[in-house]
C-alpha cells in the first residue's frame, strides 16, 4: 500500500486512553498524546462527534497532491476497555475501510519510547485493542508506543495508570513527536516505508 494505490475513503487515527484529566498523562494515555500532537499540527481542536462516544478533529495531512490525505483523528471518551463501540461507530459514519484505521497505543512488551507499527495480529492483553478487534476485526494498523515492563513486582494495571516518570518525562515530548511523525508517515507513503523509518 503505498501512495500510487491509495486505499479508498480517509484514514480514520484513533489515540487510545482514558478521559478525564485524572488520566491525562498516564502511561495508558499515550495514545491521547500523539492524537493532541497531530490535531495541533492539522490546526484543529477535538470536538464532540455527534452522538459517537468520541472527540474528533477532521483534517488533511501530506504535501498537495496525490499524497494528501483526508484524515479522522479520534479520542474515545467511553474508557479504554469500550473503546470499539466509538470506534466503529465512527467508521461506519466516516465510511472508512477498516485497513484505514490506526490505533495509537501503549505497548508493555516493548522498551520505552521505541516504536513498532504493524498491520493486524493480536491485542496481546491490550484492553483497548482487544474492544477494537471484537467491534470490527483485526485488520487495522497499529503504532504501538513502547513504555516497558512495571518494576518489580508492581501489577500491570497500577503500572500503565500511574504517569510517566521524572526521568522518562525529559524524552516524552521527543518520542510522543516521533509517533505523529510515524502515523503521517504510515497514512501518506504506506506501512513498508513507515516500517523501515520508525521500527527500531
Amino acid at each position: 500500500m503505498d501512495v500510487s494505490t491509495p486505499v479508498g475513503g480517509p484514514w480514520l487515527v484513533v489515540g487510545l486512553g482514558n478521559p478525564g484529566p485524572e488520566y491525562a498523562r498516564n502511561r495508558h494515555n499515550v495514545g491521547f498524546m500523539v492524537a493532541d500532537l497531530l490535531a495541533e499540527r492539522i490546526g484543529g481542536r477535538f470536538k464532540r462527534a455527534g452522538k459517537a462516544q468520541a472527540q474528533v478533529v477532521e483534517g488533511r495531512i501530506g504535501p498537495p497532491g496525490p499524497a494528501n490525505r483526508r484524515v479522522v483523528l479520534a479520542k474515545p471518551m467511553s474508557y479504554m476497555n469500550l473503546s470499539g463501540g466509538p470506534v466503529n461507530a465512527l467508521r461506519d459514519f466516516y465510511k472508512v475501510p477498516v485497513a484505514n484505521v490506526v490505533a495509537v497505543h501503549d505497548e508493555l512488551d516493548i522498551d520505552y519510547g521505541t516504536l513498532r507499527l504493524k498491520l493486524g495480529g493480536g491485542d496481546n492483553g491490550h484492553n483497548g485493542l482487544k474492544s477494537m478487534t471484537k467491534a470490527m476485526g483485526a485488520d487495522y494498523h497499529r503504532v504501538r508506543f513502547g513504555i516497558g515492563r512495571p518494576p518489580g513486582r508492581m501489577q500491570v494495571a497500577d503500572f500503565v495508570l500511574k504517569d510517566f516518570s521524572a526521568a522518562e518525562r525529559k524524552e516524552l515530548d521527543y518520542f510522543v513527536d516521533r509517533a505523529a511523525d510515524a502515523v503521517e508517515c504510515l497514512v501518506i507513503e504506506g506501512l513498508e516505508r513507515a516500517q523501515s523509518t520508525y521500527n527500531s
